[in-house]
């Protein structure tokens, strides 16, 4: 009997120690846990679908289909697109407009407008086009424009559909340089729509789409400021009259990237009132160039810095890199660098034009754009024979200064003749030995400047 008693005392005494051993165990890990708790969660790796967690996924579509929309390439979509603009326009949440592939959405002359309360997404999946020529245009809408986004903040336009202009007819106007005898013109109406404009909108990107046949300009943007193109593809035929690719006007903090132009006219022009603009990795042409210009047309005041053009190919086109300028304008075009552009069989790969004129009748004057601090860096390739390389005209009484020239090398694209390069009243040195060599470069400074209000913005 007491062996009994003493054997369960001991049992009872070995239970309550386990007991002790649990509890503590809990609040060691309590304690353990608590310690941990301040540490950040940053550098923690994330869960294993974060996509499932990411806002986007969950963002409203608006697909112009549901809109109403036909999208048999006949019916006029127009009313289905704006009631869709509105509605994604005025959701709370940021959304995607949609246009899915398969279809073929007519479009008349239309305005798209913000502010809309939130950022936006216009994805373009299948193929948009206008009226088919002038004459299918309506009389009451504007044949200067076609597609208009107007104070935009924060829209991504994307996709990989289509965007047709349908140009052919507008460009068989009377009116277009190349239907009179020598680029003459004819009497008629001119107007032709830009294709798809920006105007007073900030933070714009646009990426990923194929773009052709504009009856003008394909892409313009006006009083816009941090504008991303990325991975565009812009055609139309070589003679296609004023079908600029990309044209941008007092607009600034500007990147374009990654693309593909080849047109009428120039693959990107930059107009009065640009600055902080890059251009990189274009592949232009056929075409006329990459230019900055024109400026200063009816005695009017341009300005233009901090433009960088680089690391792009310029092909059988009637320009390379140019800065065009009128006689009697204002204002100035300084910090441009052109650097790392590969030139193929371009009838004028280097120019700098102060005396820029479409016809044969235009005055001297005595005022002009003034040209400065311009850099040309590591251009290299060949050019039509029928022109000089390199072409300086620079104003009498407004001279360019500050040009420098590194490691350019441009060749003759037949024969092994060098043609010299045409300089006027150009202040300029060389880094380097250039091919051809420019000799005609004024030493120094002019003796007296025009003094220019503007501040050039670094």
């Amino acid at each position: 009997m007491i062996f009994m008693l003493s054997l369960i005392r001991i049992c009872l005494i070995f239970i309550t120690f386990l007991c002790f051993l649990q509890v503590h165990a809990r609040l060691d890990k309590h304690t353990h846990e608590k310690q941990l708790l301040p540490i950040s969660l940053i550098s923690l790796p994330p869960s294993p679908s974060p996509e499932a967690l990411s806002p986007s996924v969950n963002a409203p579509f608006f697909n112009v289909k549901s809109f109403g929309a036909v999208g048999d390439g006949v019916c006029d979509d127009t009313q289905a697109f704006k009631l869709a603009w509105d509605t994604a326009c005025q959701a709370e949440e940021s959304g995607t407009l949609l246009v899915p592939n398969g279809y073929i959405f007519m479009i008349q002359s239309t305005i798209f407008t913000g502010p809309c309360k939130s950022g936006l997404t216009f994805k373009v999946g299948g193929t948009i086009v206008p009226p088919d020529g002038p004459d299918s245009w309506p009389r009451n809408s504007s044949k200067r424009q076609w597609l208009v986004f107007y104070r935009i903040n924060g829209m991504s336009m994307q996709g990989n559909g289509l965007i047709d202009g349908r140009g052919e007819k507008w460009w068989n106007l009377p009116c277009k340089p190349h239907k009179g005898n020598n680029g003459t013109t004819l009497p008629g109406p001119c107007d032709s729509p830009v294709a798809i404009r920006f105007f007073m909108s900030s933070n714009l990107t646009v990426q990923g789409l194929k773009i052709k046949n504009s009856a003008q300009f394909h892409f313009r943007f006006d009083n816009c400021q941090n504008v991303l193109i990325d991975r565009l593809i812009i055609k139309s035929p070589a003679l296609s009259p004023n079908t600029d690719g990309i044209h941008i006007e007092n607009t600034n903090n500007v990147n374009i990237y990654n693309s593909v132009i080849s047109n009428g006219d120039d693959c990107v022009s930059i107009g009065a009132g640009c600055y902080n603009v890059n251009i990189r990795n274009i592949t232009c042409g056929p075409s006329h160039g990459i230019s900055i210009g024109s400026l200063g047309s009816h005695n009017s005041r341009a300005c233009v810095s901090n433009i960088t053009v680089s690391d792009s190919v310029i092909k059988h086109s009637d320009n390379g890199v140019r800065i065009k300028t009128w006689q009697g304008g204002e204002g100035s075009v300084s910090k441009v660098t052109f650097s790392n552009i590969h030139m193929d069989i371009v009838r004028n790969p280097i120019v700098i034009d102060q005396y820029y004129c479409l016809s044969k009748n235009c005055i001297n004057q005595s005022t002009a754009v003034s040209v400065s601090h311009v850099t040309y860096s590591n251009i290299k390739g060949t050019y039509d024979v029928r022109s000089r390389p390199m072409r300086f005209a620079c104003s009498d009484s407004v001279p360019c200064t500050n040009l420098t020239l590194s490691e350019v090398e441009l060749l003759p694209a037949q024969g092994y003749i060098l043609a010299t390069p045409f300089c006027w009243n150009a202040y300029g040195t060389m880094h380097t030995l250039t091919i051809p060599p420019v000799l005609c470069f004024l030493d120094g400074n002019p003796p007296m400047l025009p003094q220019d209000d503007d501040v050039v913005r670094d």
